[in-house]
């Protein structure tokens, strides 16, 4: 790949690089000390630029370029250069000496013609040496890489071995180190054939930072050994690094018959330096990476014995008016998914699907509104059933309660993680073992009667109870919970027999006058010194968008749901009328939103009623919300139609609203709805709250969040790609006109309102994401006394600046038949930091912190579990007080939250599966909104790990290291003075990289295993 851009300039990075080369040819020739300028600009003119025949840029634009990035510095014309970068190379030895007019041109070959007799001397001339040998060679085996497999360079050949005292596979050489000491490793290469060969040459193909190279003779191709047959000569490496990680040397050894007319031939060896300390040993691979099919058979016969359905704990007052449909997937939906996976080309089959095909294709418009979005539903819920298979057990064994004999007792470890979900009322199919693969099989059905941590208690058929033998084994089953997804089917219909086009699709507000506010006195009297909140709070008052939904575009931590929470009782105080519904996604945002309300004091609590569904565990309801809520003791109590809609104030999530809508609840009766999060929620979910219950005539439709954070969790790559995550907000704010920006880069207040004041976090923490997400517009105005509290902690690596950059060369690892990755080598240096935060006592003005105040963050589930194993196994951290309420998590699990300080763990360490995060959307890289909402939760301190130079790959990742290194604030792995070698890694090692299993499973349950969605 060339190194130029199209317009054929050199990047700035290119430059350098060219910079960083001109560097070393001064060092090997013994010239460093020379600073003159203008002898420097003869040298480079004369002796280097424009080799390789590529034109290289001019020696003002290089000085330049090594001056920004603080490599040199000119003073009086004299060029000094940087003491402390490139200083260990492996040509150590070369000796200068006046080069010839016609040098030979190596190139790489691995054959040979037959030697010269035994006795006669050959005559080499003088070939290039130091970074032009070294370049010529790498650029020689890049070029040749298309063409030629992997083992015929790492092959010994003809008669020469090149070993090692370690064992090798596949041309690689590893080692390991559990502490900062040089580490001597040697090489053999020796003569086991009848003729004389020359050893010329050896080099790494890369920057040589924490290597060094030694041979006692000093072997280059102006000194060349002279191999005997049976004869043996060392090569040493040595390491040494104070960081723990991987550490990767690609030598090239290059050899000559005694004919001097022959081309030379080269083995290629890889040295892998494995620094790991007693912890990462502790958390690697339990066993080998082995990917796992999903076991999809299904018995041709299949008969279910029907369990016991729990006794309802629900007093259900609310009477369904409007049944809900079935919404049954058609039975061609997986063979469609195929096609849609496969990219299939059979006319037949194209042909048979020719309509949901240009469906899909086609833009989302009112007229295929429920069309559509059915057709996506079905998708993602084919997908679910796949997925939902991963957590199948097999050979599990039950008990009897010993309170109830009626219920047996089932150990699921996970399913308090929601991995999967299971509630109250849900089933699950158990088979015997031996009956598995069985033709006709009995399916026993188990309904769910309580979850306790991971154990659930079931209820079973009599005749099951009745033969029932101890430690008889079992396959369990997962089922999908479709009741929210039929709730989606039923609101987008619902949304087009309502007409609710002109708040879907909107294309202005009926009040075409001026835009005047009302003067408003705020409960929160500090909101009046907002000028953005304040103005959203009193064009959602006066209704100045309607029928146009109104948009609160609020940015992390710039008091989004505080809005919302004033705007409601505003209009519960005004406007006498008022019947307000306010919503969110999760159960704990909208018990946020609700205890916000209630605890305001400015609205009778009275007025106010959190609706739980019923299968909402009532110890899980927040204490202060109890008395204002459906919850009596242990029962959830759904009050009838009468009582619900005698209260202002309803608050519940969008799935239970669609409750309210079976109940009857007529279109109309709320004048406001109020969806908070509206970002976290697929439009067809968002939907269930509006459609039957908004008038498009006379309501008003409040949509608060960010479109450039994480929008929801969805499974199906075909349901992703044809739009299903795309939220409602987000749609609106990207493809309606009234939602775009004006040329002066201001939104039209009259449908949306952007917050600008963050009261989160330190200016530096906010910085990088308001540049690139935000315009620059936000304002930091968190509480100083809180942000600024890291801002003198022994251990940043610049005072005054709470942000760090960890380097760590780490390790993209799998074990058994987990697919997501984990990075041992990076829970290193996140549990060093936890020590430094939690272990030391509180000193020069920092408090001691309260594990609840750390957050840590992984992108990949495996991560995760594996920091909490550390943390567990940690017997000091185990003995602060209240360690458990240290969060770790993924990243969906932290948005919309806020931590004291966050640490985040990258894991990806491999440039070979970053196709794969940009594929499938998982990981950091490539996934913009997932890097917004991990840099922006912390207040006072956030720590990155990772790998820098798999990191800058991503333009995002990369500002940010940028950013840390310019302000001080990088520490660890010292990337920046070493040459990028993933050009070469990667082409070499693609060569022999074996498939992934292909699985029917998505990508996003195999890497991320997030949790299931439960809030109905």
């Amino acid at each position: 790949m060339s190194r130029r851009k199209r317009n054929n300039q050199l990047s700035f990075s290119d430059v350098r690089e060219v910079g960083l080369d001109f560097i070393e040819l001064l060092e090997e020739t013994n010239r460093r000390s020379i600073t003159e300028r203008a002898v420097l600009k003869n040298i480079y003119n004369e002796e280097f630029r424009h080799r390789e025949g590529e034109k290289d840029p001019n020696f003002f634009k290089v000085i330049y370029v090594l001056q920004s990035c603080d490599k040199a510095r000119v003073t009086r014309g004299r060029v000094y250069f940087n003491p402390n970068i490139r200083r260990t190379f492996h040509d150590q030895w070369i000796r200068p000496s006046q080069r010839s007019q016609n040098q030979d041109t190596l190139s790489l070959s691995n054959s040979s013609s037959p030697p010269l007799p035994r006795g006669q001397e050959p005559t080499f001339r003088e070939p290039e040496g130091g970074v032009r040998g070294r370049r010529k060679l790498a650029k020689d085996i890049l070029q040749r890489l298309n063409s030629t497999h992997r083992s015929e360079f790492i092959a010994d050949k003809y008669g020469v071995r090149v070993s090692s005292e370690m064992p090798m596979e596949d041309g690689k050489i590893q080692f390991c180190v559990d502490r900062a000491e040089v580490h001597e490793l040697k090489l053999f290469v020796k003569n086991t054939g009848q003729e004389v060969v020359y050893f010329t040459y050896y080099t790494a193909l890369q920057w040589l930072q924490y290597f060094t190279l030694e041979d006692s003779k000093k072997v280059t191709r102006n000194n060349p050994l002279r191999l005997e047959p049976r004869e043996q000569y060392e090569v040493i490496v040595r390491f040494k690094s104070n960081h723990v990680g991987v550490y990767l040397a690609i030598l090239a050894f290059e050899f000559k018959n005694t004919q001097a007319t022959t081309h030379p031939f080269h083995i290629v060896r890889f040295i892998e330096a494995v620094y790991r300390t007693k912890l990462a040993s502790l958390l690697a691979p339990t066993e080998p990476f082995k990917p796992m099919r999903l076991d999809t058979f299904e018995p041709e016969i299949c008969r279910v014995d029907e369990g016991v359905r729990p006794e309802d704990c629900v007093q259900n007052f609310l009477e369904t008016v409007l049944p809900l449909g079935r919404y049954s997937p058609p039975p061609h939906i997986p063979e469609l998914a195929k096609l849609l996976k496969d990219s299939c080309t059979s006319r037949t089959l194209r042909g048979k699907f020719q309509e949901p095909q240009s469906l899909l294709q086609s833009k989302l418009e009112f007229h295929n509104y429920a069309e559509r979005f059915d057709l996506l539903l079905y998708l993602e819920e084919c997908q679910m059933h796949v997925d939902i298979k991963r957590y199948n057990k097999n050979k599990v064994t039950l008990g009897r309660d010993k309170y109830d004999k009626r219920l047996m007792v089932l150990n699921l470890p996970g399913v308090s993680e929601n991995r999967p979900s299971v509630l109250r009322g849900d089933h699950l199919l158990l088979t015997k073992s031996e009956e598995i693969h069985a033709s006709n099989v009995t399916k026993y059905k188990g309904f769910v009667y309580k979850v306790e941590l991971d154990q659930v208690k079931l209820g079973f058929s009599r005749w099951f109870l009745d033969n029932f033998i101890e430690k008889m084994k079992f396959r369990v089953e997962f089922t999908v919970n479709r009741i929210p997804i039929r709730l989606e089917h039923r609101a987008v219909h619902m949304a087009v027999q309502h007409n609710l086009k002109d708040v879907l699709f909107p294309v202005g507000s009926r009040d075409m006058s001026p835009l005047s506010q009302p003067s408003l006195r705020l409960f929160d009297s500090k909101l009046e010194f907002n000028h953005e909140q304040y103005s959203a709070v009193c064009n959602i008052v006066a209704g100045v968008s309607k029928p146009a939904p109104y948009l609160v575009f609020g940015p992390p931590g710039t008091g989004k749901t505080v809005t919302i929470v004033e705007a409601i009782k505003q209009v519960e105080k005004n406007m006498a009328g008022a019947f307000i519904l306010a919503c969110a996604p999760s159960n704990s945002a909208a018990d946020q939103l609700c205890e916000k309300l209630i605890s305001s004091q400015h609205v009778d609590k009275g007025k106010i009623y959190r609706i739980y569904a019923s299968s909402r565990n009532p110890k899980d309801v927040p204490a202060a919300l109890v008395n204002h809520s459906n919850v009596e003791g242990n029962t959830i109590v759904l009050p009838c139609k009468e009582d619900l809609m005698s209260y202002k104030i309803l608050v519940c999530t969008l799935v239970t609203a669609g409750r309210l809508v079976s109940g009857g609840v007529p279109e109309g009766h709320f004048s406001h709805i109020f969806v908070d999060e509206a970002g976290h929620a697929v439009e067809s979910e968002t939907i269930i709250s509006v459609a039957g219950l908004l008038s498009a005539e006379t309501g008003q439709l409040v949509l608060a969040g960010d479109p450039r954070q994480l929008g929801p969790i969805l499974r199906s790559p075909l349901a992703i790609n044809h739009g299903l995550d795309v939220s409602l907000l987000e749609r609106l704010m990207t493809q309606k006109e009234l939602y775009n920006r004006r040329e002066n880069m201001e939104y039209d207040k009259r449908y949306v309102t952007k917050l600008l004041q963050n009261y989160r976090s330190h200016p530096s923490i906010l910085k990088v994401p308001n540049e690139l997400f935000y315009d620059g517009q936000l304002m930091a105005c968190a509480n100083e006394f809180i942000s600024n509290q890291y801002c003198t902690w022994e251990h940043l690596p610049k005072k005054g600046f709470p942000v760090i950059f960890h380097g760590v060369p780490g390790k993209d690892e799998r074990e058994s038949n987990s697919p997501s990755f984990f990075n041992t080598f990076e829970i290193d240096i996140i549990m060093n930091y936890l020590e430094k935060l939690l272990l030391t006592q509180a000193k020069r003005g920092i408090s001691k912190i309260s594990p609840r105040e750390i957050g840590v963050i992984a992108p990949y589930r495996k991560q995760v579990e594996k920091i909490r194993r550390a943390i567990n196994t940690h017997e000091d951290i185990q003995k602060c007080m209240c360690i458990n309420d240290l969060k770790v998590g993924s990243v969906e699990e932290f948005q919309g939250q806020e931590r004291k300080v966050i640490i985040v763990s990258a894991v990806r360490s491999s440039g070979k599966f970053i196709s794969l995060d940009e594929t499938f959307n998982i990981g950091f890289l490539k996934n913009e909104k997932r890097f917004n909402v991990a840099v922006t939760r912390a207040k006072a301190l956030f720590i990155m790990v990772g790998n820098p130079i798999i990191l800058r790959t991503d333009a995002n990742w990369g500002r940010f290291i940028d950013f840390c290194t310019e302000q001080g604030g990088y520490t660890g792995y010292q990337f920046s003075n070493v040459e990028r070698i993933e050009e070469i890694e990667e082409r070499l090692l693609a060569l022999n990289i074996q498939e992934t299993m292909e699985t029917e499973e998505s990508m996003v349950q195999q890497h991320l295993n997030p949790e299931w969605r439960h809030e109905h």
